[in-house]
């Protein structure tokens, strides 16, 4: 199949089955006579599990690991809950940076009183050289 269909049965652009190509993570099956890319079914079944990979915040590193681990029938599934654990602390980490800029955000959102005036706690604080509120690290 062409990488129009490819794409679209894969729910990936186009562009992103070009970059994949390109950076040796799914590379299509073949090329027709005219250079085209020809995707098989296995390929588009590869382009799903990396689409899905991605969606559970998988960098193209680890789903180069987990499509190797798919791929491999003698690997032990402790392999692959390496990977899993160590994405869930990764976001783990995110949402307490997430939350700690929140928590950041809305003090200051409460110190400003949202009126006519022109003072505003919340432009002072982003243009102090040392923040008022700590900073994210």
């Amino acid at each position: 199949m062409n990488i129009g269909e490819a794409a679209s049965r894969s729910g990936l652009p186009a562009k992103t089955l070009r970059y994949y190509e390109e950076i040796g993570l799914v590379v299509p099956s073949g090329r027709r006579h005219n250079g085209y890319r020809d995707y098989s079914e296995r390929d588009v079944q590869l382009l799903r599990f990396v689409q899905r990979a991605r969606s559970l915040g998988f960098s193209v590193k680890e789903c180069r690991e987990l499509l190797d681990l798919y791929l491999d029938r003698d690997r032990t599934s402790a392999e692959v809950k390496r990977i899993a654990l160590a994405r869930i602390r990764e976001i783990e980490r995110k949402m307490r940076e997430l939350e700690s800029m929140r928590a950041a955000l809305q003090e200051l959102a409460d110190r400003c009183h949202g009126d006519d005036r022109p003072d505003c706690p919340i432009l002072e604080d982003l243009a102090r050289e040392e923040p008022r509120l700590a900073e994210v690290a």
